[in-house]
């Protein structure tokens, strides 16, 4: 006989199997869910503001170190830094507030390739070096030069010159492009700061960019093909070369360009806008802070001569300090968080762009950091957001092609905002050299009124994976931001326009190109069927307003065949008069050069060529 079970336990039953199918079933969301959405990032690890971990290639240095134990270390560094033109290694050399030296037992040292040196006063008086911090020519079986001498820096600090006697007596800076000094005071103690090493020769040198810098003695140009000086205050400058450019400094020789025996000399009374560069330093408690330096309108001078730099300050429990270990997605995840960024020295292998997406973000490199896409994607990107600070690293294309290495903005967003720009300060591009690399572009600058201070986009000429069909790169910088303001802009060996600038309102204070060393053949470098070659900068048609000073383009086309620009410089005929100010072009090496640029800036200006070498073809307005 069989019994049906009552209605309550039949209710149980059933329930309990509802139960079971119901665990069954969440069980199986969570574990889909679980392989759907990746695990969430680890909690960032708390920063000891008085002795963040910086990684091992910062060296940090007190003033209760002896002197001997810091020569040693800074040697040591030197001894495999200033003959590592494309090695892996990089340094950031940093010295705590105090006197390091003394007249009796200075303290000396070189700074290599990919190698910075600074202070971590809040001002360059807080660190003082006696002695001297150097860079000098390169020798090999041709000679010594600093034409190679590249991606080293000098900031925020006060160098009491104190050396050996004999000719190297002086701070000795010979450098070329990417080697900047920023906040420096140098009391020469009657000697002399040199720009170039007259000491071994042929001594040429192609820099370079000083800022926000005191000097106390006589500078000395020497060989230096063209150099801009920005914000600062000189004692006295002797000569030049090519192209002298000086931007609201203080005592800086009277403008004379384009006059056989003076100058040539572009100068500006003042900078219309800048911002000096952000920087790390010790507070008065002992810890670490970076700085933001205030927007500054119709400025000379140094920011710090008269009193503290204006600005505001960041503690470093807002950074998160990134190692090359690290890959793009925990970077990602920081700058998401709404942390700032430290890149500590290295090189960063990305498998995706770094996007930084909100307003005031600083991203600061430590020792010449270099990020490298891997698979054709761009190193970075910024929104259209207002006040963002990118300074001090480095990018490298990766092997497979990527259509921009740094896009600053959406195109025609318009978003930004004059009184806080996003500003771009000594980050430098590279394809080719250290490995193969191709990028379509380097920057493309969409933002209105960015600042850009102390670039240098370089498609190799020498190096590793050199070669027209290798290194391919059609354009350094392209501006499409109204209200751009560049300072510096070095623009070198790209396969098409080197700089295209399709903004209103753009001002470029100094310009340096050089042409690309190897078109194979006339017919490989057309701009236009009945247009030779492309010009170093050309500014669109619909542009109505633009200025340029003191702008140089170099050819030497070294394939053995005559290749040739028609123009350096292309611009609207409607610009008003005197918007390009101080050009020239020059043919370099008749001994292994050929062809040469027709005309200085549309089709007017004359010609470059091996009928008058190394002589530079002006035109003043």
């Amino acid at each position: 006989m069989t019994h049906e079970p009552s209605p309550r336990r039949a209710f149980a039953i059933r329930w309990r199997g509802q139960r079971r199918l119901l665990a069954a079933l969440l069980i199986g969301v969570l574990m889909i869910a679980a392989t759907a959405v990746p695990a969430l990032a680890a909690p960032p690890q708390p920063v000891d503001p008085r002795n963040p971990d910086f990684g091992p290639n910062v060296m940090v240095f007190d003033p209760s170190m002896p002197t001997s134990q810091i020569q040693a270390a800074v040697d040591a560094v030197a001894a495999q830094q200033v003959p590592n033109q494309f090695g892996s290694q990089r340094y950031a050399l940093l010295f705590k507030p105090g006197t390091y030296g003394t007249t009796a037992a200075p303290l000396n040292f070189e700074v290599g390739y990919y190698t910075e040196v600074a202070g971590l006063g809040r001002s360059p008086g807080d660190v003082t070096v006696n002695g001297s911090i150097y860079v000098h020519n390169q020798c090999d079986a041709n000679g010594c030069i600093a034409l190679n001498n590249f991606w080293r820096s000098l900031s925020n600090v006060t160098i009491n010159v104190a050396n050996p006697n004999g000719c190297y007596t002086g701070e000795f800076w010979a450098v070329s492009q990417a080697a900047p000094m920023r906040r420096v005071h140098v009391i020469g103690n009657g000697q002399n700061i040199t720009l170039m090493d007259y000491c071994t020769g042929p001594s040429f040198a192609s820099g370079g960019f000083i800022a926000d810098s005191k000097f106390e003695g006589q500078v000395i140009n020497g060989s230096q093909q063209q150099w801009l000086t920005r914000d600062s205050t000189l004692t006295a400058w002797t000569n030049g070369v090519w192209n002298q450019v000086f931007s609201g400094v203080v005592n800086a020789p009277a403008e004379c360009f384009g006059v056989p025996g003076c100058g040539p000399y572009t100068t500006l009374a003042t900078s219309p806008v800048t911002r000096e560069k952000p920087f790390l330093y010790i507070d008065a408690s002992g810890k670490y802070r970076v700085f933001t330096p205030a927007l500054r309108r119709n400025s000379s001078g140094t920011t710090w001569e008269n009193g503290p730099t204006a600005g505001s300050s960041l503690p470093i429990d807002e950074f998160f300090i990134a190692k090359p270990s690290d890959s793009a997605q925990v970077i990602n995840n920081a700058l998401a968080r709404g942390q700032n960024l430290i890149l500590t020295p290295g090189i960063y292998n990305l498998n995706k762009s770094l996007d930084v997406k909100r307003e005031d973000t600083v991203v600061l490199g430590l020792g010449l950091p270099t990020l490298v896409p891997q698979n054709g994607s761009a190193a970075m990107t910024v929104a259209d957001v207002a006040g963002v600070k990118l300074a001090g690293f480095m990018i490298d294309a990766g092997p497979v092609n990527s259509p921009v290495l740094l896009e600053i903005g959406k195109r025609n967003a318009h978003k930004s905002d004059k009184d806080n720009p996003t500003s771009v300060q000594d980050v430098f591009f590279r394809i080719g050299g250290a490995a193969l690399g191709k990028a379509t572009t380097s920057m493309v600058v969409n933002s209105d009124y960015t600042l850009l201070d102390d670039i240098w986009a370089w498609r190799a000429d020498h190096g590793n994976g050199v070669g027209w069909t290798q290194n391919t790169a059609d354009t350094g910088v392209i501006v499409n931001g109204d209200n751009v303001t560049a300072y510096g802009l070095f623009v070198e060996h790209y396969q098409k326009y080197e700089t295209i600038w399709n903004g209103n309102n753009g001002k470029v204070i100094f310009y340096q190109n050089e042409m690309p060393y190897d078109p194979p053949s006339q017919a490989a470098w057309m701009s236009a069927p009945n247009v030779k070659g492309y010009p170093a900068l050309t500014v669109a048609n619909g542009v109505k307003k633009f200025n340029g000073y003191g702008m140089g383009s170099y050819s030497f086309f070294n394939q053995g065949v005559d290749i040739y620009a028609d123009n350096a410089f292309v611009v609207p005929t409607t610009l008003p008069a005197g918007s390009m100010h101080d050009l020239l072009t020059i043919f370099l090496d008749p001994s292994n050069g050929k062809g040469g640029i027709l005309n200085v800036i549309n089709g007017t200006g004359g010609s470059s060529t091996i009928a008058n070498p190394d002589v530079p073809v002006t035109v003043v307005n």
